[in-house]
């Protein structure tokens, strides 16, 4: 008898959620912080070096730096400003959504140091000497922009006066100067001048017993705002030189963000027919849980105070890709028990109980991967490991009890008995329960395929397409990005198609010279240019305002110096290889060194396989492809561990391996039971990641190429090299052992892994 309150009780729950979602998905979207590749503004990382001789930069000096730059960003206006401290002598910030990008660089790294000097430069005053907001914009007697100066002392202003006054004609003038460079500045050099770097040299004809002072010079309205804006904000106790920085005009944040956001539903909606198509009635639950999973993701990141990036959209499009995997895993064991002749029931209760590791040990590496991500990753990479880490853990929510909860009040209904076309099973696949049949020993398409017979054609394959890939690694080298070369990128937006000569053309008009130019775009609208030299920030400044004018829209600037391209190398170094190691301690853990070794070798064969494809096509590398290649390091061991899971099992039940005929039995059944599932967990994460590649922003479409071979390259690893690997080594074990247990003790067959 069916057991309708199950039914109303699911119904109920998927009411409860989708109200629970619909009321308040709008004011998260609202809250969630955009990053600047989203809505525009930009990052600069500072060097933080002495202003004065003798000057020790430690932690108050650069806690003390970073309150004086949070003054400065609170004159611009700025929401929700990110300033970090960075290493011994670093300050990095971003600001998102600022409007004028020149004026608030010019804000930032302007040390604003005032000082009053007399003609032979030497200080009488300085900003020490200013009221604490004493600056005010004003207007002169002529109606001339002025900055009206209040201090703290009228009394010591009378002993400066009258000490230019004594100095007597020519020399009685009091020169106000804004970041007065010792050694470097004088008057005397500035005084002839049409463009003097001081600011204004009044003449001093009488003594002033007052606190108010006006700097009266060749200013704009704007121009003298800004400067009583800076004078408020206090001096910089350091000097500060940018050694990394990028710009995102807000023309361009806003079209990324739409196009990758139509590449997401695009590809989650064909992901939701997909599974539909495939696992039928479960496929619709995890639809349902899924969307889900998308709602509690931008919950709980909105509850972290996250800013969403780029990335960060592409690695929540990819979670679901990823997230389907554990439907998938436990899916095909409950159609796996149900062929035994289990009941629905027992099916679904085994198929849970028995995938539950196999999920766990698949995702833990994706997550080590995306560790390493965070911790030597630059901000928009930092947002990509972020949104994967968070992904990860909400797919045990819901992807694992969320979607067993709302199936299983189906399957204890009783409604589903009977009815294994409902999970894609057909009736005549259906084994007899008394045949004691068992999961292991069931017939699958790929019956025929000896992949162990084939493992040196396999072999040497891999090993002819590595030597071709060292081949064109040693001709054509990688196509750096500045990330790793250091330089200047320059990415435009036309309105129309450009073509490489105009953009060489506009690009002279700002004193820039460069053949390397790349035109892309579905339109042609696009044009990256880099140039070797790191240009300064009146150069991006006066670059930035001619393009604007040109083509009406800001362009994208991301600079690096030398030194940084050289760190971000070397971290991106450290961290393939930290994920290596991490990757072998933890499947040496779970498995056995030899399955552990087996797994990485295949990663590194697919990571470099990225490498390869990116030297011969010429593809720019830079750290969204490191993140690439890090989340297939990390993604692509699932389908090998889903393979060495049902290896063990296999193994389990022969208890003892006698001959290599043994090992190579093992091998071909695992392979065969979890190719289908392998196929189908990789082509829900691939069509995720052509969505992205199709649909989504040019800003990521190399790191979504990237993403793609390394799935394709993976999937082939794992069926073809890991597995096999381990069974010329076990070979070799064999010959040394005469025989290899596999069982220390009996226990029931599943996928649970013995430590």
């Amino acid at each position: 008898m069916v057991k309708r309150s199950r039914i109303v009780a699911f119904f109920l729950i998927v009411l409860l959620i989708g109200s629970l979602a619909g009321a308040t998905t709008n004011n998260i979207l609202k809250n969630i912080k955009l990053g600047l590749d989203l809505q525009g503004g930009f990052e600069v990382l500072y060097e933080v070096s002495p202003a004065e001789d003798g000057q020790k930069i430690d932690k108050e000096v650069l806690a003390s730096t970073a309150e004086a730059l949070d003054r400065r960003i609170n004159v611009l206006g700025v929401s929700e400003p990110n300033i970090q401290i960075e290493g011994d002598n670093r300050i990095r910030v971003q600001l998102a959504g600022v409007t004028d990008q020149n004026k608030a660089r010019e804000i930032l790294s302007t040390e604003a140091n005032l000082s009053f000097r007399d003609v032979n430069d030497q200080k009488m005053m300085d900003g020490s000497d200013l009221a604490e907001g004493g600056a005010k914009q004003t207007f002169d007697e002529n109606g001339k922009p002025s900055v009206s100066l209040k201090l703290k002392s009228a009394s010591k202003f009378k002993d400066v006066t009258e000490k230019i006054v004594n100095m007597g004609p020519p020399n009685n003038l009091l020169v106000i100067w804004l970041d007065f460079e010792e050694g470097k500045d004088s008057f005397q050099a500035e005084a002839g001048k049409q463009d003097p770097k001081y600011l204004s040299a009044p003449q001093v004809s009488q003594i002033f017993n007052q606190d108010t002072v006006s700097i009266v010079g060749n200013f704009t309205i704007d121009e003298a705002q800004t400067l009583s804006d800076l004078l408020n904000a206090g001096s910089l106790p350091v000097q500060l030189d940018e050694v990394y920085s990028t710009s995102v005009g807000a023309k361009f944040g806003e079209q990324a963000m739409d196009k990758t956001i139509l590449a997401g539903i695009i590809g989650i909606a064909i992901i939701f027919l997909y599974m539909i198509a495939v696992y039928r009635f479960p496929g619709l639950i995890a639809t349902i849980t899924l969307s889900f999973y998308i709602y509690l993701i931008l919950l709980i990141f909105d509850w972290m105070n996250g800013v969403l990036t780029l990335p960060g959209i592409a690695a929540l499009i990819l979670g679901v890709g990823m997230a389907v995997d554990a439907n998938i895993i436990t899916y095909e064991r409950i159609k796996e028990e149900m062929k035994v002749g289990r009941t629905i029931k027992s099916a679904f209760q085994a198929g849970g109980k028995n995938s539950l590791s196999t999920i766990f040990d698949a995702n833990i590496t994706t997550i080590l991967a995306a560790t390493v991500l965070f911790l030597y990753g630059t901000s928009s990479v930092k947002g990509f490991a972020t949104m994967l880490i968070i992904s990860i853990l909400a797919s045990f929510i819901t992807a694992v009890y969320g979607s067993r909860l709302l199936l299983g009040l189906w399957v204890n209904s009783k409604f589903l008995n009977n009815k294994p076309g409902w999970f894609g099973v057909k009736k005549n696949e259906m084994k007899d329960i008394a045949e004691n049949f068992d999961t292991l020993d069931l017939p699958t398409k790929y019956d025929k395929f000896d992949f162990v017979a084939h493992r040196k054609k396999f072999f040497v394959l891999s090993g002819a397409l590595i030597a071709a890939g060292i081949i064109i690694l040693a001709v054509l080298r990688l196509n750096l990005g500045i990330d790793f070369s250091s330089g200047t990128r320059i990415e435009l937006l036309a309105n129309d198609s450009l073509t490489k000569e105009e953009v060489q053309t506009q690009m002279s008009q700002v004193g820039l010279e460069t053949d390397d130019i790349v035109i892309s775009g579905n339109d042609k609208e696009i044009g990256v240019a880099r140039i070797k030299d790191v240009l300064t920030k009146d150069e991006i400044a006066d670059m930035k305002s001619h393009f604007k004018k040109e083509f009406g829209a800001e362009p994208n600037v991301s600079t690096v110096s030398p030194t940084v391209g050289k760190e971000l190398a070397k971290n991106a170094l450290i961290a393939l290889v930290i994920a290596s190691v991490g990757i072998i301690i933890y499947v040496t853990i779970r498995f056995e060194i030899y399955m552990a070794i087996a797994a990485v070798i295949a990663l590194l064969h697919d990571a470099f396989f990225i490498i390869a494809i990116f030297s011969f096509t010429r593809l720019e590398v830079d750290l969204t492809f490191i993140a690439a290649v890090l989340t297939v390091v990390g993604y692509s061991i699932n389908d090998t561990i889903v393979t060495f899971d049902r290896m063990r099992e296999n193994m389990q039940k022969k208890k003892k391996l006698k001959t290599f005929e043994d090992i190579a039995d093992v091998v071909n059944r695992s392979l065969r039971q979890t190719l289908g599932r392998s196929i189908n967990t990789v082509l829900t994460v691939v069509i995720a990641v052509v969505a992205l590649l199709i649909f989504g922003s040019e800003s990521i479409r190399n790191f979504s190429f990237a993403l793609l071979i390394g799935l394709i390259a993976g999937t082939y690893s794992s069926i073809f090299l890991a597995a096999q690997l381990w069974a010329v080594w076990k070979g070799k074990e064999l010959k040394k052992k005469g025989v290899i247990k596999t069982v220390k003790e009996k226990r029931k067959s599943s996928d649970e892994p013995q430590v």
